[in-house]
């Protein structure tokens, strides 16, 4: 039965493992991608990741998606690497570039309107539909507000309903509860994210409701984690293959 698509976490400019799960899935157009955001920042290689990527999604439209991660944000690679990469290896204008790419990227995905993938987390302001994400502008992340949220708001298996972010200090985490409401207001049957490193690369949290993935092996270098991708056949069946770092 042919594979409705592959879900891919966070990359972290880690073209290698990028290349492995493209080498092991299928190229378009025989496979389909749905990628979570966070492509850049922290690798070695966030250029050709991104760059890969990009080429990928001009050659196959309909068969490349990728939603927005905090780190496809000016305000974030410009600490955590692809600033400095652009500006060591080409100029800081490429940087500058880039980042209008970003800010188009749309805050979610929903797979045959049953998966909800989304590179962090929900938010207080989603309401009964999905329309408030298909309406909210493109461009700088605030602070606050539903942007905010998506790219950055954690789940806790410990929390109930939302609670503040700790020592983060930036959205929200948000538990069971939360989960629970917005899987029936929005009717879905799957909430899948990234944006969390996860020690086997993959963590399903709430009965099963919420699975997070991370697609960077041996993340940065220092964590001793696996990396995991997702899955999806034509009835919406999911299952995830767990990656060794390349």
């Amino acid at each position: 039965r042919r594979v409705h698509g592959v879900v891919v976490g966070s990359i972290h400019g880690q073209y290698g493992d990028l290349v492995a799960i493209l080498r092991k899935c299928g190229l378009p157009p025989q496979q389909r991608y749905l990628f979570l955001g966070n492509l850049v920042d922290r690798g070695p290689q966030s250029l050709e990741t991104l760059w890969l990527v990009m080429a990928l999604k001009l050659c196959h439209p309909d068969h490349i998606f990728v939603v927005r991660g905090k780190h496809e944000c000016a305000s974030i690679s410009r600490i955590y690497g692809l600033y400095d990469e652009c500006k060591r290896r080409y100029n800081v204008r490429l940087w500058k570039r880039l980042a209008p790419w970003c800010d188009a990227l749309p805050a979610a995905a929903l797979v045959g309107g049953r998966v909800f993938a989304v590179s962090s987390g929900l938010s207080p302001e989603l309401q009964a539909t999905l329309d408030c994400i298909r309406r909210l502008p493109r461009g700088d992340v605030p602070d606050t507000g539903l942007l905010c949220d998506l790219l950055w708001a954690e789940a806790d298996n410990n929390a109930d309903g939302w609670e503040d972010a700790g020592g983060r200090s930036v959205s929200f985490c948000f538990g069971a509860r939360v989960v629970a409401d917005f899987m029936q207001q929005c009717d879905v049957d799957l909430i899948c994210r990234s944006s969390q490193v996860v020690e086997h690369g993959f963590e399903a949290l709430f009965g099963g409701r919420l699975v997070t993935l991370f697609s960077a092996p041996n993340y940065y270098g220092e964590y001793d984690n696996y990396g995991a991708i997702l899955h999806i056949n034509e009835s919406l069946h999911c299952t995830v293959t767990v990656l060794n770092h390349t």
